[in-house]
């Protein structure tokens, strides 16, 4: 009995643009920066949107459950 085996696929890496990769980079960043802000320094009082309190409040629970103290 012979055994024929498929030819083994090699995996093709991706080649990334260094000008994508760091737009990509810059993105990722300033969207990690903006969540950051509004779960962990936005308090209402000195937020963007003024007195509104609405984004504290939709992320209040994540606030404790992620360590930031709020009261």
């Amino acid at each position: 009995m012979s055994s024929l085996s498929a030819p083994a696929a090699l995996p093709t890496p991706v080649v990334l643009p260094a000008a994508k990769a760091v737009f990509w980079l810059v993105g990722t960043a300033l969207f990690a920066l903006a969540i950051y802000y509004f779960i962990g320094v936005d308090q209402g009082a000195y937020s963007v949107f003024g007195k509104d309190m609405h984004v504290h409040e939709f992320v209040h629970d994540a606030r404790h459950f992620l360590g930031f103290p709020c009261h």
